[in-house]
Protein backbone atom coordinates (compact mmCIF):
# COMPACT_ATOMS: atom_id res chain seq x y z
CA UNK A 1 0.00 0.00 0.00
CA UNK A 2 1.21 3.72 -0.47
CA UNK A 3 2.75 5.90 2.15
CA UNK A 4 1.01 9.09 2.81
CA UNK A 5 3.20 11.95 3.73
CA UNK A 6 1.05 15.08 5.11
CA UNK A 7 2.51 18.27 4.82
CA UNK A 8 1.26 21.47 6.85
CA UNK A 9 3.14 24.34 7.96
CA UNK A 10 3.48 23.11 11.18
CA UNK A 11 3.57 20.01 12.80
CA UNK A 12 2.89 19.09 16.07
CA UNK A 13 5.48 17.69 18.38
CA UNK A 14 4.89 13.84 19.30
CA UNK A 15 4.90 13.56 22.90
CA UNK A 16 4.74 9.80 25.05
CA UNK A 17 1.96 9.87 27.37
CA UNK A 18 -0.25 12.51 26.06
CA UNK A 19 -3.00 13.11 24.24
CA UNK A 20 -3.01 15.57 21.30
CA UNK A 21 -4.46 18.64 21.27
CA UNK A 22 -6.51 19.35 18.31
CA UNK A 23 -9.30 16.88 16.62
CA UNK A 24 -7.42 17.61 13.47
CA UNK A 25 -3.95 16.42 14.99
CA UNK A 26 -5.43 13.13 15.95
CA UNK A 27 -7.59 12.55 12.73
CA UNK A 28 -4.14 12.93 10.82
CA UNK A 29 -2.14 11.21 13.13
CA UNK A 30 -4.57 8.82 12.90
CA UNK A 31 -4.36 8.41 9.49
CA UNK A 32 -0.45 8.20 9.25
CA UNK A 33 -0.41 5.22 11.73
CA UNK A 34 -3.48 3.23 9.86
CA UNK A 35 -1.75 3.80 6.44
CA UNK A 36 1.90 3.89 7.35
CA UNK A 37 3.70 7.37 6.27
CA UNK A 38 5.83 10.45 6.89
CA UNK A 39 4.42 14.21 8.69
CA UNK A 40 6.90 16.85 7.18
CA UNK A 41 6.75 20.86 8.29
CA UNK A 42 8.15 23.35 10.31
CA UNK A 43 8.74 22.50 13.58
CA UNK A 44 7.88 26.27 15.32
CA UNK A 45 11.36 27.08 16.12
CA UNK A 46 13.91 29.71 15.16
CA UNK A 47 17.29 29.45 13.52
CA UNK A 48 19.76 31.71 12.83
CA UNK A 49 20.16 31.23 9.25
CA UNK A 50 18.11 28.77 6.48
CA UNK A 51 18.10 25.08 7.67
CA UNK A 52 17.27 23.33 4.43
CA UNK A 53 17.91 19.21 5.44
CA UNK A 54 15.21 18.18 8.27
CA UNK A 55 15.28 16.78 11.44
CA UNK A 56 13.65 12.50 10.87
CA UNK A 57 12.23 11.19 13.45
CA UNK A 58 9.55 8.61 14.66
CA UNK A 59 6.55 8.28 17.17
CA UNK A 60 4.09 5.20 17.35
CA UNK A 61 4.79 4.71 13.66
CA UNK A 62 5.13 8.25 12.22
CA UNK A 63 7.78 9.52 10.82
CA UNK A 64 8.31 13.45 11.46
CA UNK A 65 10.79 15.20 9.40
CA UNK A 66 10.47 18.64 10.45
CA UNK A 67 12.85 21.98 10.03
CA UNK A 68 13.37 25.53 11.77
CA UNK A 69 12.71 28.51 9.83
CA UNK A 70 15.32 31.56 9.58
CA UNK A 71 13.62 34.84 11.97
CA UNK A 72 13.28 37.06 8.23
CA UNK A 73 11.25 33.69 6.58
CA UNK A 74 9.04 33.58 9.59
CA UNK A 75 8.82 37.38 9.83
CA UNK A 76 8.22 37.62 6.07
CA UNK A 77 6.56 34.26 5.39
CA UNK A 78 4.28 33.47 8.41
CA UNK A 79 3.43 36.87 9.80
CA UNK A 80 3.66 38.62 6.86
CA UNK A 81 2.06 37.14 3.43
CA UNK A 82 0.34 33.68 5.30
CA UNK A 83 -1.44 36.38 8.21
CA UNK A 84 -1.33 39.76 6.88
CA UNK A 85 -2.25 39.22 2.83
CA UNK A 86 -3.66 36.01 2.47
CA UNK A 87 -5.54 34.96 5.96
CA UNK A 88 -7.49 38.89 5.75
CA UNK A 89 -8.63 38.38 2.20
CA UNK A 90 -9.43 35.01 2.20
CA UNK A 91 -11.90 36.11 5.20
CA UNK A 92 -13.18 39.33 3.03
CA UNK A 93 -11.79 41.98 5.50
CA UNK A 94 -9.28 43.66 2.77
CA UNK A 95 -9.11 46.89 5.30
CA UNK A 96 -6.94 44.53 7.83
CA UNK A 97 -4.17 43.47 4.12
CA UNK A 98 -0.99 44.94 4.62
CA UNK A 99 1.08 44.08 1.30
CA UNK A 100 4.46 44.53 0.56
CA UNK A 101 6.66 42.72 -1.93
CA UNK A 102 9.07 40.93 0.58
CA UNK A 103 6.66 39.74 2.08
CA UNK A 104 5.38 37.65 -0.88
CA UNK A 105 9.06 37.04 -1.43
CA UNK A 106 9.77 35.64 1.52
CA UNK A 107 6.31 33.09 1.18
CA UNK A 108 7.82 31.55 -2.64
CA UNK A 109 10.93 31.45 -0.74
CA UNK A 110 9.93 29.03 2.34
CA UNK A 111 7.80 27.34 -0.19
CA UNK A 112 10.95 26.29 -2.27
CA UNK A 113 12.45 25.59 1.01
CA UNK A 114 10.05 22.75 2.00
CA UNK A 115 10.17 21.73 -1.69
CA UNK A 116 14.22 20.98 -1.70
CA UNK A 117 13.63 19.50 1.46
CA UNK A 118 10.67 17.15 0.99
CA UNK A 119 11.84 16.13 -2.73
CA UNK A 120 14.48 13.99 -1.50
CA UNK A 121 12.21 11.92 1.58
CA UNK A 122 9.72 10.82 -1.64
CA UNK A 123 9.20 7.76 -2.88
CA UNK A 124 7.70 6.90 -6.42
CA UNK A 125 4.27 5.45 -4.82
CA UNK A 126 3.87 7.97 -1.92
CA UNK A 127 0.51 9.96 -1.88
CA UNK A 128 1.09 14.28 -1.09
CA UNK A 129 -1.67 15.64 1.19
CA UNK A 130 -0.98 19.43 1.47
CA UNK A 131 -2.73 21.08 3.74
CA UNK A 132 -3.90 25.35 4.05
CA UNK A 133 -3.07 28.61 2.95
CA UNK A 134 0.57 28.47 3.61
CA UNK A 135 1.34 26.23 1.05
CA UNK A 136 -0.55 26.86 -1.81
CA UNK A 137 2.75 26.90 -4.41
CA UNK A 138 4.16 23.93 -3.04
CA UNK A 139 2.82 21.45 -6.04
CA UNK A 140 4.78 23.61 -8.65
CA UNK A 141 7.66 23.81 -6.48
CA UNK A 142 7.81 20.12 -6.46
CA UNK A 143 6.61 19.82 -9.73
CA UNK A 144 9.13 21.81 -10.77
CA UNK A 145 11.55 19.57 -9.05
CA UNK A 146 10.56 16.35 -10.61
CA UNK A 147 8.12 15.03 -8.83
CA UNK A 148 4.86 13.14 -10.17
CA UNK A 149 3.33 12.11 -7.25
CA UNK A 150 -0.45 12.23 -6.74
CA UNK A 151 -0.90 15.94 -5.07
CA UNK A 152 -3.73 16.75 -2.83
CA UNK A 153 -4.49 19.95 -1.09
CA UNK A 154 -6.95 20.84 1.52
CA UNK A 155 -8.03 24.46 2.16
CA UNK A 156 -9.39 24.79 6.06
CA UNK A 157 -10.32 28.84 5.31
CA UNK A 158 -12.57 29.95 3.09
CA UNK A 159 -12.03 30.95 -0.67
CA UNK A 160 -12.90 34.33 -1.66
CA UNK A 161 -15.03 35.33 -4.63
CA UNK A 162 -12.95 36.54 -7.59
CA UNK A 163 -13.55 39.81 -6.66
CA UNK A 164 -11.69 39.74 -3.53
CA UNK A 165 -9.52 37.68 -4.20
CA UNK A 166 -7.79 39.96 -7.04
CA UNK A 167 -7.28 42.60 -4.61
CA UNK A 168 -3.92 40.38 -3.79
CA UNK A 169 -1.41 41.52 -6.21
CA UNK A 170 -0.24 38.73 -7.80
CA UNK A 171 -3.40 37.12 -7.39
CA UNK A 172 -2.94 35.26 -10.50
CA UNK A 173 0.08 33.00 -9.72
CA UNK A 174 -1.90 32.29 -7.09
CA UNK A 175 -4.48 30.54 -8.92
CA UNK A 176 -1.82 28.98 -11.04
CA UNK A 177 0.01 27.59 -8.32
CA UNK A 178 -3.15 25.38 -7.03
CA UNK A 179 -3.73 24.24 -10.74
CA UNK A 180 -0.28 22.42 -10.42
CA UNK A 181 -2.29 20.29 -7.56
CA UNK A 182 -4.57 16.54 -8.74
CA UNK A 183 -7.01 17.15 -6.04
CA UNK A 184 -8.36 20.26 -4.26
CA UNK A 185 -10.71 20.05 -1.08
CA UNK A 186 -12.49 22.51 0.22
CA UNK A 187 -14.82 23.23 3.38
CA UNK A 188 -18.22 24.34 1.22
CA UNK A 189 -19.86 24.30 -1.82
CA UNK A 190 -19.00 28.14 -2.01
CA UNK A 191 -15.65 27.63 -1.45
CA UNK A 192 -15.71 25.50 -4.65
CA UNK A 193 -17.64 27.66 -7.09
CA UNK A 194 -15.45 30.14 -6.05
CA UNK A 195 -12.05 28.87 -6.81
CA UNK A 196 -13.46 27.10 -9.64
CA UNK A 197 -14.93 30.56 -10.88
CA UNK A 198 -11.80 32.18 -10.05
CA UNK A 199 -9.68 29.82 -12.22
CA UNK A 200 -11.60 30.76 -15.13
CA UNK A 201 -11.69 34.70 -14.79
CA UNK A 202 -7.96 34.63 -13.98
CA UNK A 203 -5.81 31.79 -15.92
CA UNK A 204 -8.32 30.51 -18.63
CA UNK A 205 -9.22 27.30 -16.84
CA UNK A 206 -11.89 25.16 -18.33
CA UNK A 207 -14.79 23.87 -15.89
CA UNK A 208 -15.85 20.97 -17.81
CA UNK A 209 -18.38 19.96 -15.15
CA UNK A 210 -18.82 20.82 -11.53
CA UNK A 211 -15.71 19.28 -9.87
CA UNK A 212 -13.46 19.10 -12.94
CA UNK A 213 -11.22 21.62 -14.51
CA UNK A 214 -8.45 21.63 -17.22
CA UNK A 215 -5.50 23.84 -17.74
CA UNK A 216 -2.53 23.73 -19.49
CA UNK A 217 -3.28 20.07 -20.50
CA UNK A 218 -3.63 18.93 -17.05
CA UNK A 219 -6.83 17.99 -15.42
CA UNK A 220 -7.66 19.65 -11.88
CA UNK A 221 -10.39 17.92 -9.61
CA UNK A 222 -12.10 20.00 -6.89
CA UNK A 223 -14.45 18.26 -4.29
CA UNK A 224 -15.90 19.19 -0.92
CA UNK A 225 -14.79 17.78 2.33
CA UNK A 226 -16.31 19.66 5.49
CA UNK A 227 -14.21 18.81 8.12
CA UNK A 228 -15.74 16.82 11.27
CA UNK A 229 -15.24 15.97 14.68
CA UNK A 230 -14.84 12.23 16.46
CA UNK A 231 -18.29 12.14 17.77
CA UNK A 232 -18.17 9.47 20.06
CA UNK A 233 -14.93 10.39 21.95
CA UNK A 234 -16.37 14.08 22.50
CA UNK A 235 -19.47 12.79 23.59
CA UNK A 236 -17.47 10.85 26.14
CA UNK A 237 -15.08 13.33 26.87
CA UNK A 238 -17.23 15.80 27.70
CA UNK A 239 -19.92 13.32 29.77
CA UNK A 240 -16.25 12.85 31.92
CA UNK A 241 -15.53 15.97 32.49
CA UNK A 242 -18.56 18.24 33.04
CA UNK A 243 -17.61 16.49 36.83
CA UNK A 244 -14.17 17.56 37.17
CA UNK A 245 -13.36 20.09 39.81
CA UNK A 246 -12.87 23.10 37.62
CA UNK A 247 -16.14 22.59 35.58
CA UNK A 248 -18.17 21.67 38.53
CA UNK A 249 -17.00 24.78 40.52
CA UNK A 250 -18.43 26.39 38.04
CA UNK A 251 -21.76 24.75 37.94
CA UNK A 252 -21.95 25.31 41.49
CA UNK A 253 -21.18 28.85 41.54
CA UNK A 254 -24.12 29.44 38.61
CA UNK A 255 -26.43 28.03 40.66
CA UNK A 256 -29.72 28.27 38.32
CA UNK A 257 -28.41 31.14 36.40
CA UNK A 258 -27.59 29.74 32.85
CA UNK A 259 -24.57 29.80 30.95
CA UNK A 260 -23.81 31.45 27.48
CA UNK A 261 -20.50 30.04 25.72
CA UNK A 262 -17.94 31.31 23.61
CA UNK A 263 -14.59 29.55 22.94
CA UNK A 264 -12.22 31.02 20.16
CA UNK A 265 -8.87 32.02 19.00
CA UNK A 266 -8.95 36.06 19.75
CA UNK A 267 -9.20 36.84 15.46
CA UNK A 268 -10.72 39.54 13.65
CA UNK A 269 -12.65 36.75 11.65
CA UNK A 270 -14.51 35.60 14.81
CA UNK A 271 -16.69 38.59 15.03
CA UNK A 272 -16.38 38.87 19.21
CA UNK A 273 -16.79 42.64 19.09
CA UNK A 274 -19.98 42.28 17.44
CA UNK A 275 -20.75 38.91 19.82
CA UNK A 276 -20.25 41.16 23.13
CA UNK A 277 -21.94 44.29 21.90
CA UNK A 278 -24.79 41.84 21.32
CA UNK A 279 -24.69 40.43 24.53
CA UNK A 280 -24.56 43.58 26.38
CA UNK A 281 -27.77 44.18 24.26
CA UNK A 282 -29.41 41.12 25.42
CA UNK A 283 -29.19 42.62 28.93
CA UNK A 284 -30.51 46.04 28.15
CA UNK A 285 -33.32 44.42 25.59
CA UNK A 286 -34.28 41.54 27.88
CA UNK A 287 -34.30 42.97 31.04
CA UNK A 288 -35.44 39.28 32.42
CA UNK A 289 -32.05 37.93 31.94
CA UNK A 290 -30.34 40.10 34.00
CA UNK A 291 -28.93 38.54 37.40
CA UNK A 292 -30.02 35.12 35.46
CA UNK A 293 -27.19 34.72 32.62
CA UNK A 294 -23.15 34.58 32.54
CA UNK A 295 -21.61 34.83 29.11
CA UNK A 296 -18.52 33.40 29.52
CA UNK A 297 -15.85 34.24 26.69
CA UNK A 298 -12.59 32.49 26.33
CA UNK A 299 -10.65 33.96 23.73
CA UNK A 300 -6.66 32.30 23.49
CA UNK A 301 -4.47 34.57 22.10
CA UNK A 302 -3.27 34.44 19.03
CA UNK A 303 -0.61 36.54 16.38
CA UNK A 304 -0.12 39.34 19.34
CA UNK A 305 2.96 40.48 17.50
CA UNK A 306 0.62 41.34 14.68
CA UNK A 307 -0.86 45.51 15.17
CA UNK A 308 -4.95 44.47 14.50
CA UNK A 309 -4.49 41.78 16.81
CA UNK A 310 -2.89 43.98 19.95
CA UNK A 311 -5.46 46.33 19.20
CA UNK A 312 -8.95 43.83 19.34
CA UNK A 313 -7.79 42.72 22.59
CA UNK A 314 -7.61 46.59 24.12
CA UNK A 315 -10.67 46.92 22.43
CA UNK A 316 -12.40 43.76 23.75
CA UNK A 317 -10.94 44.38 27.24
CA UNK A 318 -12.14 47.45 27.61
CA UNK A 319 -15.81 46.26 25.92
CA UNK A 320 -15.74 43.80 28.84
CA UNK A 321 -14.69 46.31 31.70
CA UNK A 322 -18.28 48.72 30.26
CA UNK A 323 -20.68 45.28 29.91
CA UNK A 324 -19.59 44.27 33.63
CA UNK A 325 -19.18 48.11 35.27
CA UNK A 326 -22.98 49.01 33.73
CA UNK A 327 -24.82 45.77 34.45
CA UNK A 328 -22.73 43.61 37.15
CA UNK A 329 -24.21 43.54 40.87
CA UNK A 330 -22.82 42.56 43.89
CA UNK A 331 -23.52 38.66 43.58
CA UNK A 332 -23.62 38.43 39.53
CA UNK A 333 -20.77 39.34 36.82
CA UNK A 334 -22.56 38.82 33.69
CA UNK A 335 -19.30 38.42 31.91
CA UNK A 336 -16.51 36.43 32.15
CA UNK A 337 -13.76 37.22 29.38
CA UNK A 338 -10.96 35.06 29.47
CA UNK A 339 -7.53 35.27 27.28
CA UNK A 340 -6.29 31.47 28.07
CA UNK A 341 -5.96 28.27 26.55
CA UNK A 342 -7.68 25.86 28.35
CA UNK A 343 -7.20 21.99 27.90
CA UNK A 344 -9.55 20.53 25.76
CA UNK A 345 -11.33 18.28 28.18
CA UNK A 346 -11.76 21.29 30.57
CA UNK A 347 -13.36 23.33 27.46
CA UNK A 348 -15.61 20.02 26.46
CA UNK A 349 -16.87 19.68 30.23
CA UNK A 350 -17.71 23.63 29.95
CA UNK A 351 -19.64 22.95 26.80
CA UNK A 352 -21.67 20.53 28.36
CA UNK A 353 -22.70 22.77 31.31
CA UNK A 354 -23.58 25.70 28.72
CA UNK A 355 -27.29 26.38 27.94
CA UNK A 356 -26.28 28.32 24.89
CA UNK A 357 -23.12 27.80 22.62
CA UNK A 358 -22.14 31.38 20.68
CA UNK A 359 -20.46 30.86 17.79
CA UNK A 360 -20.53 34.47 15.82
CA UNK A 361 -17.42 34.50 13.25
CA UNK A 362 -18.00 37.24 10.22
CA UNK A 363 -16.81 34.69 8.19
CA UNK A 364 -15.31 30.87 8.69
CA UNK A 365 -14.01 27.93 6.64
CA UNK A 366 -15.70 25.54 8.88
CA UNK A 367 -15.76 26.16 12.92
CA UNK A 368 -15.43 23.07 14.61
CA UNK A 369 -16.02 24.99 17.83
CA UNK A 370 -19.91 24.55 16.70
CA UNK A 371 -19.44 20.56 16.08
CA UNK A 372 -17.51 20.22 19.15
CA UNK A 373 -20.25 22.21 21.33
CA UNK A 374 -23.06 20.08 19.99
CA UNK A 375 -21.39 16.84 20.32
CA UNK A 376 -20.74 17.76 23.72
CA UNK A 377 -24.62 17.68 24.78
CA UNK A 378 -26.46 15.49 27.02
CA UNK A 379 -29.05 14.40 24.85
CA UNK A 380 -32.23 14.69 27.08
CA UNK A 381 -31.27 18.27 28.44
CA UNK A 382 -28.91 19.53 25.48
CA UNK A 383 -27.85 23.17 24.94
CA UNK A 384 -28.61 25.41 22.11
CA UNK A 385 -25.89 26.36 19.53
CA UNK A 386 -26.53 30.28 17.92
CA UNK A 387 -24.64 30.14 14.58
CA UNK A 388 -23.16 32.54 12.44
CA UNK A 389 -24.93 31.53 9.37
CA UNK A 390 -21.27 32.75 7.44
CA UNK A 391 -19.74 30.03 9.27
CA UNK A 392 -19.03 26.74 6.72
CA UNK A 393 -20.73 24.81 9.56
CA UNK A 394 -23.76 27.01 8.93
CA UNK A 395 -24.31 24.60 5.85
CA UNK A 396 -24.87 21.25 8.00
CA UNK A 397 -26.05 22.61 11.06
CA UNK A 398 -29.33 24.35 9.85
CA UNK A 399 -31.01 23.05 13.01
CA UNK A 400 -29.04 25.75 15.42
CA UNK A 401 -30.57 29.26 15.87
CA UNK A 402 -29.12 30.88 12.12
CA UNK A 403 -27.69 34.72 12.89
CA UNK A 404 -26.56 37.32 10.88
CA UNK A 405 -22.87 38.14 12.57
CA UNK A 406 -23.17 42.21 11.68
CA UNK A 407 -26.28 42.14 12.93
CA UNK A 408 -26.34 42.63 17.32
CA UNK A 409 -30.18 43.09 17.78
CA UNK A 410 -30.63 39.57 16.00
CA UNK A 411 -27.69 38.00 17.36
CA UNK A 412 -29.99 39.37 20.58
CA UNK A 413 -32.76 38.10 19.50
CA UNK A 414 -31.19 34.53 18.85
CA UNK A 415 -29.60 34.44 22.18
CA UNK A 416 -33.00 35.26 23.96
CA UNK A 417 -34.50 32.41 21.57
CA UNK A 418 -32.04 29.72 22.43
CA UNK A 419 -32.06 30.58 26.76
CA UNK A 420 -36.24 30.36 25.87
CA UNK A 421 -36.35 26.99 23.86
CA UNK A 422 -38.77 24.56 25.62
CA UNK A 423 -36.34 21.44 26.15
CA UNK A 424 -38.48 19.06 23.54
CA UNK A 425 -37.58 21.63 20.03
CA UNK A 426 -33.87 21.24 21.81
CA UNK A 427 -34.24 17.68 21.77
CA UNK A 428 -35.14 17.47 18.57
CA UNK A 429 -32.67 19.85 17.02
CA UNK A 430 -30.21 18.07 18.36
CA UNK A 431 -30.86 14.80 17.40
CA UNK A 432 -31.20 15.97 13.62
CA UNK A 433 -27.45 17.63 14.29
CA UNK A 434 -26.20 14.64 15.91
CA UNK A 435 -26.89 12.53 12.61
CA UNK A 436 -25.31 14.99 10.50
CA UNK A 437 -22.46 14.94 12.46
CA UNK A 438 -21.98 11.08 12.42
CA UNK A 439 -22.45 11.05 8.94
CA UNK A 440 -19.77 13.75 8.12
CA UNK A 441 -17.42 12.67 11.34
CA UNK A 442 -13.76 13.16 11.30
CA UNK A 443 -13.11 9.67 9.93
CA UNK A 444 -15.10 10.40 6.93
CA UNK A 445 -13.28 13.54 5.78
CA UNK A 446 -10.14 11.49 5.82
CA UNK A 447 -11.52 8.57 3.69
CA UNK A 448 -13.30 10.48 0.83
CA UNK A 449 -10.72 12.97 0.16
CA UNK A 450 -7.65 10.35 0.14
CA UNK A 451 -9.50 7.85 -1.87
CA UNK A 452 -10.41 10.54 -4.39
CA UNK A 453 -7.12 11.51 -4.52
CA UNK A 454 -5.81 8.05 -5.77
Amino acid sequence: MSRLVVVSNRVPTPRSNQPQAGGLTVALSGALKRRGGMWFGWNGQLSQGPISRPKLTTHEGIEYATLPLARTDYDDYYLGYSNTVIWPVFHFNLGAMDYHRHYAEGYARVNALFADALTPLLSPDDIVWIHDYHLMPLARELRDRGVTNRIGFFLHIPFPDYDVLRAIPGHRQLIEDLCRFDLLGFQTENDQHAFEESANRAVGALCRQPGQLRHRNRNLQTGVYPVGVDVDELAQLAERTVLAPRVRRLVQGLGDRDLIIGVDRLDYSKGLEQRLRAFELLLKDYAHRRGQTVMMQIASLSRSSISEYADLRARLEGLSGHINGTYGDIDWAPLHYLNKTFARGSIMGLYRAARVGLVTPIRDGMNLVAKEFVTSQDPEDPGVLVLSELAGAAAELDDAVLINPYDIDAIAAGLNQALAMPRPERQRRHTRMMAVLRENDINAWEERFLTDLR
